[in-house]
């Protein structure tokens, strides 16, 4: 698939603020400082499409992006570590958890996983979460131009295996990195795969 057209649409501070639910959605989040939004933009090839920052926590909102005017890729905030008050990230567990059960056009989340370290806890739990909530994930290894290549495919299988320990079902997993643009012609084959699976929701195509 290639990418012609990417635009920024809206910034929502919950569900009911996004657009409306006409078209095939896919969300990426992580923990924070993953490289989501630097992924997001080497996916577009626009630089400067989702705002990067090596400030933690600096995406805040749901930000929608329209691509090639037919599907939606949406920029959550992070995960985990932030320099934010406990209410505030209260605040942001909430809305991230009410858009991922409600938003009825969402096809699957891609959650990022730093290709740098060993399995962390914390990003095996937000995976439990998806789990509990029968939401459709994949898993996108990320930075793999931070250390070698060796090393980034060591802990995606240590992930993978972990992943083995409490999951029947392993889904489609990807190596990246924003600086080589690796993994980005085999995510944006993906996505197309499910974009001509993907059905208008009945209660869209009612009103």
């Amino acid at each position: 698939m290639d990418i012609t057209t990417a635009k920024y649409i809206i910034s929502s501070p919950n569900v009911a603020g996004c657009p409306k639910p006409d078209r095939a959605e896919y969300a990426f989040i992580g923990r924070s400082n993953v490289g989501k939004s630097s992924l997001i933009n080497m996916l577009t090839n626009q630089s400067k499409l989702a705002k990067t920052s090596n400030t933690p926590g600096k995406t805040q909102l749901i930000n929608h992006f329209l691509i090639n005017n037919s599907f939606y890729i949406v920029d959550l905030p992070g995960y985990g570590f932030a320099k934010v008050s406990q209410s505030t990230r209260a605040t942001w567990e909430k809305m991230i958890a009410n858009y991922l059960q409600q938003r009825i056009n969402l096809v699957t989340v891609f959650v990022l996983i730093d290709s740098r370290h060993e399995p962390q806890n914390l990003d095996l739990e937000f995976l439990r979460k998806l789990g509990g909530w029968g939401v459709p994930f994949n898993v996108v290894f990320t930075k793999a131009d931070k250390s070698s290549q060796r090393e980034a495919s060591k802990h995606a299988r240590q992930f993978i295996e972990a992943m083995k320990k409490e999951w029947e079902f392993i889904p489609r997993s990807f190596i990246t990195s924003a600086v080589k643009f690796l993994g980005r012609k085999e995510i944006l084959a993906f996505i197309d795969e499910l974009n001509k699976e993907f059905v208008v929701p009945e209660i869209v195509n009612g009103e």
